[in-house]
């Protein structure tokens, strides 16, 4: 394999559109957090640290996924054998190492957020992915916790806790979408994830619950005056609509390519829902 081919798999299996979007909520959980201006290169190294963290996540859940994928998701380097595990490994360990790099001299609690979020990520593809619920709670925590880390980059964590909630139950939906997505390669493998435990019925009153929860949530910030009406414009006109949507599609069948669409619809939506906090802060 020539180098090219070699660095565009490298890079594919960080999902670099994933380590991107991570890169931009913390970013943003910053600029809706801070109270003054946050130095430019603290907000780049603390977002970059977090990119390569959510990058090495990625790639630690494919090497552990190499048997499920192969039905669910036949097109990943690994199952292609485009880079070896041996090459992934290596490739794991150096983003963790490089996140670690770059936030070690910021700030302490930037460092152990970034250590015990390495750790669950481990944790998670090892073992918790398995068993129902508890690994879609990690996931959800762990995306909510970008907003808290980036809360603490810009001194004031209180104000990034309306936002960790709202990306919390967005992600903690996806993730259920996502296991009902995985239902074929994850009971070939024994599997006991909430779909597979309770049946893809009982899934969708699950999702459906989170959802009206997270309907709910919405109008919190609004009402109580936390942001302004920009940000409810926003949310009446985009973001709940869409997650409306993403309900009809969810209940019309259990067809692949509807659970597909449904993720990146949450996907959008969340980074909708970002742009909606910023805009009304």
């Amino acid at each position: 394999m020539n180098l090219s081919k070699q660095i565009f798999a490298y890079i594919r299996i960080t999902r670099p559109l994933n380590v991107l979007i991570t890169f931009f909520v913390v970013v943003v959980s910053i600029l809706i957090t801070q109270s003054h201006q946050t130095d430019i290169f603290i907000i780049f190294l603390a977002s970059l640290s977090a990119a390569f963290t959510a990058a090495a996540g990625n790639i630690i859940n494919d090497i552990y996924d190499v048997k499920t994928d192969k039905v669910s998701h036949p097109n990943r380097v690994l199952v292609l054998g485009v880079i070896t595990k041996n090459e992934a490994w290596f490739l794991y360990l150096a983003t963790n190492f490089i996140s670690v790099f770059m936030v070690a001299n910021l700030s302490w609690i930037l460092l152990v957020i970034v250590f015990i979020t390495i750790v669950m990520l481990f944790i998670y593809s090892a073992y918790l992915k398995k068993l129902p619920l508890i690994g879609n709670l990690v996931i959800a925590a762990i995306t909510g916790l970008a907003f808290i880390y980036g809360g603490f980059a810009a001194n004031n964590p209180n104000a990034a806790i309306v936002p960790a909630v709202f990306a919390f139950l967005i992600n903690l939906i996806r993730e259920m979408v996502k296991d009902i997505q995985d239902m074929d390669g994850d009971s070939k493998l024994n599997y006991k994830t909430f779909p597979i435990w309770f049946g893809i019925d009982k899934s969708k009153w699950l999702i459906l619950l989170i959802s009206i929860v997270l309907i709910g949530f919405t109008f919190y910030p609004f009402v109580t005056q936390l942001y302004k009406v920009e940000y409810f414009i926003i949310i009446m006109v985009m973001v709940n609509p869409l997650l409306i949507l993403c309900l009809k599609f969810l209940y019309d069948d259990k067809k692949e390519k509807n659970l597909a669409l449904i993720s990146k619809i949450l996907k959008m939506n969340m980074v909708l829902g970002l742009i909606a906090i910023y805009l009304g802060k």
